[in-house]
């Protein structure tokens, strides 16, 4: 099996962040659509983007694609599809499904065709009737967009947003993924300070140190391809053998967070040591208000609190307003502000250089970006 089709699912405004992210992976053959990057790779990328991709949510495996407009249709399209050939024998297959602007408009029942096509095909392969399914999973998506059924396979299991370090939450964290994003769309190096002032339980620094130092998000957990007997175990050996050879462990960085609720700062403590980056991260209790930095050069990369909540306007206000005069002293640092409110930029009283809208969970955002100059080539203040 030397060429397969994977999809990099993405929540919308990050798909291009994922392209990058799959082309620096070496895999060209790249298509970006909304909300998913679909990509033409061999069995060893199921490991390695599961492994490496910081801003998708899960990666799917392409098994076909076909226009539906009846039930007849998806079963005999979804039947003549090479389910057999990924499936094992005792393999445990659930089906999901999801329509969008399709004739073919109850998911319930697309699931059900789905699953009975499968079994029909698999009680071809394997001469049986009855599949107890006990063994690994083979997750089946059926997806319908404008007629046109998508059917993959999970490779991930948990989306990848769970990268292993945060058993804990707070009652508002900021995923994982789209932490990692904020920061890769930032003008950000390993060699800048950063500072996220509304650091809550730790997420943009940690993912932050994780960039810095190339270390795979995807290293300390578990997939549940991992299970399938069609990918050799060598092969995620030696991917996973890859993340530690091209992890920088020992790169220093200089990543700061703060926020003023001392209990949600000891849940970032307690992430950063659960990734093992307690020398590279440094959290305090601070106000915005109170911010300062000693650096010449940085980045200030945060999720401050947005007011979606009534009775929180003014209070929020009154933050962005401390943000402007804090954020006016570092004048020639970056500054990269991710929030849903829609007068930002009037509170803040700055027009932002670059505005991109992105999603925090179902809360539509504009991410905002303000460049400071560049810092100089030869050793500066910084240092």
């Amino acid at each position: 099996m030397n060429k397969i089709q994977l999809i990099a699912t993405a929540a919308f405004g990050l798909e291009a962040v994922v392209a990058r992210e799959v082309k620096d992976l070496g895999y060209e053959d790249i298509q970006v659509e909304n909300g998913k990057v679909t990509f033409t790779a061999d069995l060893k990328a199921i490991c390695r983007s599961n492994l490496w991709l910081r801003t998708a949510d899960r990666v799917l495996l392409k098994i076909g694609e076909f226009k539906a407009l009846t039930f007849d249709e998806l079963f005999e399209k979804t039947k003549a599809l090479p389910w057999g050939d990924w499936i094992p024998e005792d393999g445990e297959f659930p089906v999901d499904g999801k329509s969008i602007r399709s004739q073919l408009a109850s998911v319930p029942d697309c699931q059900a065709i789905v699953k009975k096509a499968v079994v029909e095909k698999m009680k071809q392969k394997y001469k049986r009737d009855w599949f107890d399914e006990t063994g690994a999973k083979y997750r089946i998506e059926v997806a319908l967009l404008n007629d046109i059924a998508t059917l993959t396979i999970d490779t991930s299991g948990a989306g990848l947003h769970k990268r292993g370090y945060r058993t804990l939450s707070n009652k508002a964290p900021i995923k994982e993924t789209l932490a990692a994003g904020l920061i890769l769309l930032s003008y950000w190096n390993p060699d800048r300070v950063l500072i996220d002032p509304f650091c809550g339980s730790g997420t943009i620094p940690i993912e932050a140190a994780l960039i810095g130092k190339n270390i795979a998000p995807g290293m300390n957990r578990n997939f549940v391809s991992e299970e399938w007997s069609i990918i050799d175990k060598n092969l995620w050996r030696d991917a996973r053998k890859e993340t530690h050879d091209l992890a920088k462990y020992d790169r220093p960085l200089r990543i700061y967070g703060s926020d003023i609720d001392g209990e949600v700062l000891k849940l970032a403590r307690f992430h950063i040591e659960e990734a093992m980056l307690e020398d590279d991260i440094h959290v305090q209790k601070l106000p915005v208000s109170e911010l300062a930095s000693r650096f010449d050069y940085g980045c200030i990369i945060c999720n401050p609190p947005y007011g979606e909540r009534l009775g929180e306007k003014e209070e929020v206000e009154q933050i962005y307003q401390q943000m402007r005069k804090v954020f006016n002293k570092l004048d020639t640092w970056s500054q990269y502000i991710i929030t849903s409110n829609s007068e930002f930029e009037s509170i803040y009283g700055k027009k932002a250089d670059k505005r991109r809208k992105l999603y925090n969970g179902r809360i539509e955002c504009t991410y905002y970006q303000y460049h400071g100059p560049r810092p100089p080539r030869t050793i500066n203040k910084e240092e």
